[in-house]
């Protein structure tokens, strides 16, 4: 049977690629909603597109009101959910190797916004359910897929499926990297405001701005200010360069009235802070070196600059780092940030380890704000997920991942959460290697194709060992 699966994707991986690429092709943001569309017409346009595929396999489908859709094996009593999400974060820029929705294959890699995270999942999913009813696998049990498409922006798409279905004895999601995630870190959110009087006196900002989604490292921002002239402005963003790393471009304003400053700095998932570059951390700190005329706005400026300085992706300076055993080390991202000639906002995104509380995380922060004058609000906490290693299907992930690859197959903790973390029992597994950056969330997002071939076949082999 393994020989006949491996046989069976060496003829069928440029069709499953193809496949992808015809739901990467579409451009699934959540936005505002519409009748029958809960998060816009994208969201609802690829998960149409990946039902028809499904039934076009000859699986039998049911769209749950453009919330989710699920594609099902067979009609018994479902035993294993495999969750995979259709929606995608925003395209931003910087994009090199083709456009974010026009997907290209390069040297094996499949480049496209969604290829990794997650529509490239979703169909490796889907392919190893489709391989077994091609070789007229007979399961006892039903493994179902659910497809989603608000993973991105909180998963509410699963609060209403499972207010109307039951979560299965055994769950997974092709979300992370390889082996098996089995510890979720848990998640704060909340954002920081001041508000003050306009002030006429020069220099000052004109506006500041970076970031579009709290959950990502922002890669790029920009401010105007006023006042002063371009070669003194450039003399403080060249040895801000120096010191965050980012690149700053200082020019005339668009109405020749100020100077505009523009920094490119690295983009990353939020969850690992420190594989990126805040761009909106680093123009806050430049911002700060310029000769501004004092003001209440400045002064609140500043203190963004010291509760959350670049490069600070624990939250040492806020007082807020901590870590533990079980789960590891919190971080921080500041993921939005707005500047204006009468206010200031942020917003936070931290991954927090199984120690983290609301007196050691909200009330800190509540109080180091507020003693700058800076308020926190809207704030939320989610707790850690955390599903044992000796599972049962914990243990035939890593069997089935340690006889396809050869390799030694172990669990893991990660910053990020997945589909499964409010799902008792649930882990991820795949479908990136733990070496292979695959630019989630930034420029030229890319999966590798033998890699989502590879978890195809092992999808299939986990189906038999859980279902069969």
């Amino acid at each position: 049977m393994q020989r006949k699966i491996d046989q069976w994707f060496e003829e069928h991986r440029d069709e499953m690629v193809q496949d992808i690429m015809r739901l990467c092709r579409i451009r699934s943001v959540r936005e505002e909603s519409r009748e029958g569309m809960p998060y816009g017409e994208g969201p609802a346009r690829v998960l149409a597109e990946a039902l028809s595929m499904a039934e076009g396999m000859g699986f039998a489908t049911r769209n749950y009101e453009n919330y989710v859709g699920t594609v099902d094996y067979n009609d018994k009593e479902t035993e294993l959910l495999i969750l995979a999400h259709l929606d995608v974060v925003p395209e931003g820029t910087g994009w090199t190797v083709t456009e974010p929705y026009a997907p290209k294959v390069v040297d094996g890699r499949l480049y496209a916004r969604g290829s990794a995270d997650d529509k490239g999942p979703a169909v490796a999913a889907l392919y190893a359910l489709r391989v077994l009813r091609e070789l007229d696998v007979s399961l006892s049990r039903n493994v179902r897929l659910l497809l989603g498409t608000d993973e991105e922006r909180g998963s509410s798409d699963l609060k209403y499926y499972f207010e109307r279905e039951k979560a299965p004895r055994h769950s997974f999601s092709p979300d992370a990297s390889y082996p098996v995630c089995n510890v979720e870190k848990g998640s704060f959110g909340g954002s920081f405001t001041a508000e003050w009087a306009e002030s006429a006196a020069l220099p000052r900002i004109v506006y500041a701005k970076g970031g579009q989604t709290s959950n990502v490292v922002p890669r790029d921002a920009e401010a105007v200010v006023e006042g002063l002239s371009v070669p003194e402005v450039d003399a403080v963003a060249r040895a801000y360069a120096d010191k965050t790393k980012a690149r700053f471009t200082v020019t005339t304003s668009e109405d020749g009235k100020g100077v505009k400053i523009t920094v490119l700095g690295e983009g990353a998932h939020a969850s690992t802070p420190e594989k990126g570059n805040n761009a909106a951390l680093a123009l806050v700190e430049m911002l700060c070196g310029l000769p501004l005329a004092p003001c209440e706005g400045v002064e609140r400026l500043r203190a963004v600059a010291e509760i959350f300085p670049h490069g600070d992706g624990a939250g040492q300076a806020a007082g807020v780092a901590q870590s533990d055993e079980i789960s590891g080390a919190l971080t921080l991202n500041i993921g939005i940030f707005e500047y204006t000639l009468t206010g200031l906002r942020g917003v936070i995104d931290s991954r927090v380890p199984v120690c983290a509380n609301e007196d050691n995380m909200s009330r800190v922060l509540e109080r180091r704000l507020a003693d700058r004058g800076l308020t926190l609000s809207t704030t939320k906490m989610r707790a850690p997920h955390h599903t044992p290693a000796d599972s049962p299907l914990v243990r035939t992930l890593l069997h089935v991942y340690e006889e396809v690859t050869g390799q030694k197959g172990y669990c893991y903790s990660m910053g990020g959460g997945t589909y499964v973390h409010n799902i008792e029992g649930g882990v991820a597994f795949g479908c990136a290697k733990e070496e292979v950056d695959n630019h989630m969330h930034g420029p030229d997002e890319f999966a590798v194709v033998e890699d989502l071939v590879e978890s195809a076949r092992m999808f299939a082999r986990v189906i038999v060992g859980m279902c069969g």
